[in-house]
């Protein structure tokens, strides 16, 4: 048997082919340089447990967290973007959306699901960053209204959890036209006198904030989460001065009354039924 190690002048060294490298996503470090367990991790919801940092996070994370058992029933789940402008710039509109299906295993950047919560139906309508940006098209404003029809159909909450980097530019004004469809459709959730809560996590940005994510009867976020319309970037550019510190975090927008309320992530599922309870004027769950 050939020894994996050889003493050498220079210490013990390890033949190049006999090497392994450590797996990947055994291991998370935080931007604070925390490092923790990838397994610790998911068990602390996705926050780092030493500078409580909340990791981003997509669909299939929060429907873990947010639905009793994780068992719910996914809505219009095979609903896929076309290419109507036959968009391209570094590469075709439509092989970013087949490279992007393959990469994540999603169909676009939103989730619908259907399930209970605290053992109360609700509708939940999550955003996925991996997918182009969680950037907003025409599926996404579809799915969204599906979603609140649904919730006005069945009588059920409905929740809204945004992650995204603003409108998708490959759809142009198909997009846009995304913002005016999802808030029609609130308007009417409104009118039926159904509870809606809006989750802004990071980031929140562009139309997504300027439509159907700072509609909510309660708008909720996470510490820390980037939101605002035009990024720190853009606003020091174009207003020629320093930003506040801290500017366009969660707690700079609830500070400036733009945010009901902020939630550590083991405490969304339990917060967010608390204010569903609060809008229907029902009793408060333990």
């Amino acid at each position: 048997m050939t020894a994996w190690f050889k003493r050498t002048e220079k210490g013990i060294q390890t033949a190049t082919e006999q090497k392994k490298d450590t797996p990947k996503g055994l291991w998370y470090k935080s931007p604070t340089g925390k490092i923790v367990e990838s397994e610790e991790l998911a068990k602390n919801f996705y926050v780092s447990p030493e500078d409580d940092y909340h990791v981003r996070i997509g669909s299939k994370e929060y429907f873990e967290i947010l639905f009793d058992n994780n068992k719910f029933q996914e809505l219009d789940a095979k609903l896929t973007s076309k290419d109507p402008l036959k968009f391209e710039d570094t590469k075709k509109y439509s092989d970013r959306l087949k490279a992007a299906q393959k990469k994540t295993g999603l169909k676009d950047a939103v989730r619908t699901a259907v399930g209970k919560s605290l053992g109360k139906d609700v509708v939940v309508c999550c955003m996925d960053f991996s997918f182009i940006g969680g950037s907003m098209g025409s599926v996404v404003g579809e799915k969204i209204a599906r979603g609140i029809d649904y919730s006005i159909k069945k009588g059920i909450p409905f929740v809204m959890i945004s992650k995204s980097g603003g409108a998708r530019m490959m759809e142009a004004a198909l997009s846009l036209m995304q913002l005016a469809k999802t808030s029609a459709k609130l308007a009417q959730l409104a009118e039926a006198k159904i509870p809606y809560i809006s989750l802004c996590t990071d980031p929140t940005t562009g139309g997504t904030t300027a439509s159907y994510a700072m509609l909510g009867d309660i708008n909720i976020s996470e510490p820390g989460a980037l939101i605002g319309f035009a990024g720190p970037r853009v606003v020091k550019e174009a207003t020629g001065k320093d930003l506040p510190k801290g500017f366009q975090t969660s707690e700079f927008v609830m500070e400036n009354g733009f945010l009901d309320f902020i939630s550590h992530r083991r405490d969304l599922k339990k917060n967010i039924n608390l204010y569903i309870d609060l809008i229907q004027n029902l009793p408060i769950r333990k």
